[in-house]
Formats: C-alpha cells, sequence, structure tokens
C-alpha cells in the first residue's frame, strides 16, 4: 500500500507564508469521514458512544469537531477536563480513565458529571472523602497473563499497572452497590495499537463473559461495557488497515452469542479510540535546512524529537513523503535528523528516499495521535503550531506556536526580554 500524504507541495508552499514550519497539520475531512464510519460500524448497538482519548490530540478545536459528529471526551486528568468542559462536554459525555488519580481530579470530575472509571479497588474509598457516589460508576479490569490472538502474545496484562483483579471486580461492585450506585460500566484495555481485526471482538468476548459473571455474583445492573483504545493504524505501507466494519461486525456477534441470551441485551458498547480516529489525519510538517555527510548520509529537519517522540520514545516508525518528489526513485538511503542534543532525536534510520535537497519540504506521516501531545521543551525547543486543513481547502490556526516567552513565563526572569 502506498502511503499519500492528504496535502500536497503548492499547499504548503503557500502555508508556510502564514505559518512557518514545523507545524502539525489536521485534516478536518477525513477525520470527520472516519468518526462517522466509527458511528456506523456500532449503529447495531442503541445505547453505543465513542470517548475519543483527549491524550491522543488534547486541542480544543478537534474536540469541538468531534462533538460535532457526537462523539464524547475520555479524560485523565484535570486539564483534560477542563479542556472538555471549555468545549460543552460534561455529565455522562465524559469518561474519566485516570491511574494514581489525585484528590482534585476526582473533585472536578464528579463536579462535572462525568462517569468516573475507578482504577483501583482502594481508589473507591479515597473518593468516598471527596464526593458523593454517583448513579452510575464504572471499575477497569486487568485480566493479568498475556493478552493472545490467533497464537501470538499482544501484550502482556499482566504487566500493566493498571485494574483490578476478577476478585476485586466483584468485591469493587458489591462496595459500590452499598454506596448507592445503581448501573455499572466494565472498562478493559489489554493491546495497545493493534492492527488486527479481531482484536475488538476477542476483548469483547473476555469482558462480556465477564460482564455476565458480575451480574450473577452482584446482582448489579450492567449497563455499559467499554472496550477502551487499542484499535491501531498501518504506520508502515506494507501494513493492512483495520476493517472498522468487519470489527463492529465481530462484536456484534460476541455480543449476540453471549449478552443477549443472559439477559443483558440492554448493555451499550462504549470505545476510546484515540488513534485510530486521529493518528491518519494529521502530519508533521517539516523542512531540510542541513545535509550532513560523514560515516552516513544526514537529513537535518527544523523539527526535532521535541515535536514528535514516538520514533526516539519507542523507535516507532513513521512513514516520510518529500513532497514534490513523490514520484522519484527513492534510491538514497539518509537518517532523518532533529537539532535535539540527544543521538536518538531521528525521525528516520537507513531510510530508502527520493535524493533530499536544503529547502524540500518532509511530510511525516500519521502524528495526528500522539503526536503534538507528547511534544516536551528539552534543549529550550519551543512547541510548534497546529494548523486544521479544512475541507474547502482553507486553513485555520488552532494552537499557535510557542515563543520564548511562553518558555520563560513560570519562571523570574526580568531582565531576559528587556524589562527593567
Amino acid at each position: 500500500m502506498q502511503k499519500k500524504p492528504f496535502v500536497t507541495l503548492p499547499q504548503i508552499e503557500e502555508m508556510v507564508q502564514t505559518y512557518p514550519t514545523p507545524f502539525h497539520l489536521y485534516d478536518e475531512k477525513g477525520i470527520r469521514e472516519n468518526a462517522r464510519k466509527v458511528k456506523a460500524a456500532f449503529a447495531w448497538n442503541p445505547g453505543f458512544k465513542e470517548y475519543f482519548a483527549v491524550k491522543a490530540t488534547p486541542n480544543p478545536r478537534i474536540l469541538q469537531i468531534l462533538k460535532e459528529e457526537g462523539f464524547g471526551a475520555d479524560c485523565s486528568s484535570y486539564t483534560e477536563l477542563l479542556m472538555s468542559k471549555a468545549v460543552g462536554l460534561t455529565g455522562h459525555n465524559i469518561m474519566f480513565s485516570s491511574n494514581v488519580t489525585p484528590a482534585q481530579d476526582f473533585a472536578l470530575a464528579a463536579e462535572l458529571g462525568a462517569i468516573i472509571n475507578f482504577d483501583d479497588i482502594t481508589h473507591i474509598d479515597f473518593y468516598e472523602k471527596i464526593a458523593p457516589f454517583q448513579d452510575t460508576m464504572c471499575c477497569r479490569y486487568n485480566p493479568g497473563g498475556d493478552f493472545v490472538l490467533d497464537n501470538e502474545i499482544m501484550d502482556t496484562p499482566q504487566q500493566a499497572k493498571y485494574g483490578m483483579t476478577r476478585p476485586q471486580m466483584t468485591e469493587a461492585f458489591l462496595k459500590l452497590k452499598e454506596k448507592g450506585v445503581k448501573h455499572f460500566g466494565i472498562h478493559a484495555f489489554l493491546a495497545s495499537n493493534t492492527v488486527a481485526n479481531e482484536y475488538y471482538p476477542a476483548l469483547a468476548r473476555i469482558l462480556f463473559k465477564t460482564a455476565v459473571e458480575l451480574q450473577r455474583e452482584t446482582g448489579v445492573h450492567i449497563a455499559f461495557i467499554n472496550l477502551s483504545g487499542g484499535v491501531g493504524v498501518p504506520y508502515r505501507p506494507d501494513q493492512q488497515p483495520n476493517d472498522i466494519m468487519a470489527i463492529g461486525e465481530g462484536v456484534r456477534q460476541a455480543y449476540e452469542e453471549i449478552l443477549t441470551p443472559a439477559g443483558m441485551g440492554d448493555v451499550a458498547i462504549f470505545t476510546e479510540m484515540g488513534r485510530f480516529i486521529l493518528a491518519p489525519y494529521g502530519c508533521l510538517v517539516t523542512q531540510c535546512i542541513h545535509q550532513k555527510h560523514t560515516h552516513k548520509e544526514y537529513i537535518g529537519c527544523d523539527a526535532c524529537a521535541a515535536n514528535l517522540m514516538r520514533p526516539a520514545m519507542y523507535g516507532a516508525y513513521h512513514h516520510i513523503t518529500v513532497l514534490g518528489k513523490e514520484d522519484a526513485p527513492c534510491d538514497h538511503m539518509y537518517d532523518v535528523t532533529g537539532g535535539l542534543c540527544e543521538n536518538n532525536d531521528k525521525f528516520a534510520i537507513d531510510r530508502m528516499l527520493p535524493q533530499i535537497d536544503v529547502g524540500d519540504y518532509l511530510v511525516i506521516h500519521d502524528t495526528g495521535a500522539h503526536g503534538f501531545a507528547m511534544g516536551y521543551n528539552y534543549n529550550g525547543k519551543l512547541r510548534s503550531a497546529e494548523v486544521l486543513l479544512h475541507e474547502d481547502g482553507s486553513t485555520e490556526l488552532i494552537r499557535r506556536a510557542e515563543t520564548p516567552q511562553d518558555y520563560f513565563a513560570t519562571l523570574d526572569v526580568t531582565g531576559v526580554f528587556g524589562d527593567k
């Protein structure tokens, strides 16, 4: 599969007159179309709701677009709650899934009426000192062991810090029932960035069976099951993308085989697909500003790992297109680097690309989720702008680039900017 950018060289040449590189660019048309596909895939479930994982792309304008498409917000912190509130997402339009949760975070989540997803059984007593229990609350489940799909270990829940054991889930439900909770949810996340249509249906079967057991053991009403995230995207051009319609159909079959016969046909299905919703519809636009010819051939960009951490942190692959040279032969081997004082500040290592010249613009693909969000200020690097490409081809600055004043804003730096 050939990965094509959603933007052309002439478009970028026009944009950089207003937005200097580097910047993250988002495709509104792609975002909206993908959001509608997700809703269509789960339309068989009347209570279905996607809670977009704010941590993936924490920008109010993005949240507003997804709100317009009927999505809620999955929040994990105080500031994510504030951002969701700012765009009008409150009440059960927020799922609050956090861990090692500060008291002020629980307090704000309760004030907003969010559905609170307890990560640990001890959090129930902790929460009781902060806010009253709500009619609807949720618990996060960790089955432990390895998560195996088609005889392949996809992830190791036993090593994850998240969620409760199976006995703790029963204890937590009974405890919350005593506190007056009337409607319960179950949440679990067992694997990250899977490009296998079988992942969600396999997870659903685990959670559906657990839901039936818990309902029988505790007598509570299980209102929803949250399949969380984990549905991934094809970062590499040779990977096949997930088929969201097939995924939705697989979950439906599991639902009708397990929940419906148990008299639990009213259970709503929730999801939290930050990466699947946004990753392919964002890119990092950067310019080649240097070349270096030593033991290897290096391309130096004006972006760095401070703008996109995944390659440096995980060794993650992100495809690169040299704009204007999409059809040129990939006959040059480069390390594509940024300017941090870290040797792992590389977007690509030994990557075959067309000849790159100083001044060329590069598009680094699939940065719409966990791209800008993971940025940082090491070496005093300033976070870039975020730009939204509208369906009509116009652009909107949805986050300005940081300035040195922003970097120094929390310090007492009288005199740095000519102050007296």
